[in-house]
């Protein structure tokens, strides 16, 4: 499977950074059993006070929101952290939060948020829209070199302050986007600009936020602390509590073997294994002492093709590698049945996928893809490989140590069809590197995002040479991907996000391949956990049974 702990730029860039080898919108999926731990377990009232200790499979780099794209990062500053608005599960709508309301104005171009009164950083200082741009702007500044900033923010022409409950954004262009990226409780966090100016580059071991818990400490190679905000009274009004943490600490656990977080959590010492592989679900889905949780991702895993190499230059060839790939046995034996196959390179649990491509995309079917090929001129040598004009059907696959198995049952695949593939092995460096200058065939990555408009990341023209891996350009394309960024009604950019996944699967220039379920396992000794959308798990209406 592919990286999982790196988001945004390289999340969408190339996710297949990962730092353990396993392997946006609509709600996710809840749990198998409630939607959260231990709901069903118990029938006695929450408690104050306790420790709970997840175990999770990558440390961070930094809990600098501006210096980190590590989703490691991201789980553990979004606790620290507060948004502007939040996303409402029930209603899957996106409400005010650190703001109390906010306008957009006619011509999409002018935020307006007006701040709720009282909210403090950890270090005391009170949250003013002034605090706000500074940390905006300081998000966008060169000097930064923020690895999410850009892509977050870069719709922002400028932000002004005019009073203390103020803040007002004024964009180069409407962003259907924008709004949702401010949501986003890691990087969409205000900072206390007086503990980033005090600590310098030791913020990033120190931050200081507006959430529901504050740091105490990070042992580095082993965990990080963080305690409960007692003067927190500004949660989510989709909480049941709004106020302080029930539980006295939070002590997040870096363990990257995944038999040694299952043996942690049978031992008891920790509460919560986070990304566990879909093989261990099994034994514990009918446990009275652990609860499965279950979230479906909002990305998805595909295969990219690099239009600029002359073979697949053809769309013959491209659209016989998508009908040659039978995604649901690749299901099955990689994600242990545990994920959904992909249509187009939307993923269904994402604002703006077309459930009419479950008719137009790609289904299993080796024998039309042989036709294709042999119709556009590829016959088959005495080796069983295509030849056309002397040049054989042969392909390099590049991929990542952790997607070998994937890469095999391609390999098996296309051979069945005639196409020849050559496995190419890279570290993530390298893969990023040959990905981004357009140094390879095919290649196996992943993304995840909270908006359809990933789609221009990967398929505009501007993007060629960063992001458009694939080197697509197509002004029809990108037409489309501009009416979908700029676009804010949601039903007539649900429509242009619709012909854009029609282009795209007639083009073939991905493969689509599947996305995969997150899983985490709690102990029923610890109530009330619920996932959230974008970093897996909340805490907020948790307690310890002691």
């Amino acid at each position: 499977m592919t990286n999982r702990f790196f988001k945004r730029k390289y999340l969408l860039l190339i996710a297949c950074l990962l730092m353990m080898a396993t392997g946006c919108s609509q709600t996710p999926s809840p749990s198998k059993e409630t939607g959260e731990s231990g709901k069903a377990a118990t029938a006695t009232e929450p408690k104050k006070g306790g420790t709970i200790t997840i175990g999770y499979p990558a440390e961070p780099d930094s809990l600098d929101v501006h210096k980190s794209a590590m989703v490691a990062s991201s789980f553990i500053t979004s606790l620290i952290g507060g948004a502007l608005v939040y996303y409402d599960p029930k209603t899957q709508e996106i409400k005010p939060n650190l703001a109390e309301s906010y306008t957009v104005s006619k011509d999409g171009k002018t935020l307006t948020f007006t701040l709720r009164a009282g909210v403090r950083f950890h270090d005391g200082t009170p949250l003013t829209a002034k605090a706000y741009k500074q940390t905006l702007e300081r998000a966008l500044a060169p000097e930064t070199a923020s690895p999410l900033g850009g892509y977050m923010f870069g719709s922002i022409q400028s932000v002004s302050a005019p009073d203390d409950k103020t803040l007002i954004l004024q964009l180069k262009e409407p962003s259907a986007q924008l709004v949702s990226n401010l949501w986003d409780p890691s990087i969409g966090q205000p900072l206390s600009m007086s503990a980033v100016d005090k600590l310098g580059t030791d913020y990033g071991r120190n931050p200081v936020g507006v959430g529901p818990w504050k740091f105490e400490s990070w042992k580095t190679g082993d965990s990080v602390t963080l305690v409960r905000n007692e003067a927190y009274q500004w949660g989510n009004p989709s909480d049941a509590n709004q106020g302080p943490p029930r539980a006295d600490k939070l002590v997040i656990k870096f363990i990257k073997e995944n038999q040694t977080m299952m043996a942690a959590l049978e031992s008891g010492a920790i509460d919560i294994a986070a990304y566990v592989p879909a093989k261990e679900i099994t034994k514990y889905k009918d446990s009275d002492q652990v609860s499965v949780l279950e979230n479906q991702k909002w990305g998805l895993s595909f295969l990219e093709m690099n239009t600029t190499r002359e073979i697949l230059q053809d769309q013959a060839v491209r659209q016989a590698v998508n009908k040659a790939l039978n995604k649901e046995a690749i299901v099955k034996a990689v994600l242990h049945g545990e994920g959904v196959v992909a249509n187009t390179p939307l993923p269904p649990s994402l604002f703006g996928y077309d459930p009419a491509s479950e008719q137009y995309g790609y289904r299993y079917d080796a024998a039309e893809a042989q036709k294709l090929l042999e119709n556009a001129g590829w016959i088959v040598n005495s080796q069983g490989i295509r030849e056309k004009n002397g040049k054989s059907l042969t392909l390099t696959l590049s991929l990542s140590e952790s997607d070998s198995r994937i890469g095999e049952l391609i390999q098996i695949m296309l051979k069945n069809i005639g196409v020849g593939v050559t496995i190419q092995k890279m570290d993530q460096a390298a893969l990023i590197e040959s990905a981004g200058t357009g140094q390879f065939d095919m290649a196996i990555v992943s993304y995840v995002d909270n908006d359809p408009n990933a789609m221009s990341l990967f398929f505009d023209s501007s993007q060629i040479g960063s992001t458009n891996h694939s080197r697509v350009n197509n002004e029809q394309l990108d037409s489309l991907l501009k009416k979908g960024r700029t676009t804010l009604d949601k039903e007539e950019r649900s429509k242009i996000y619709a012909d854009i996944q029609k282009l795209l699967v007639e083009q073939a220039y991905w493969a689509p391949l599947y996305s995969e379920k997150e899983f985490y396992l709690v102990s029923k000794r610890v109530q009330g956990v619920k996932l959230q959308p974008m970093y897996g798990l909340s805490f907020q209406d948790s307690w310890v049974n002691k």
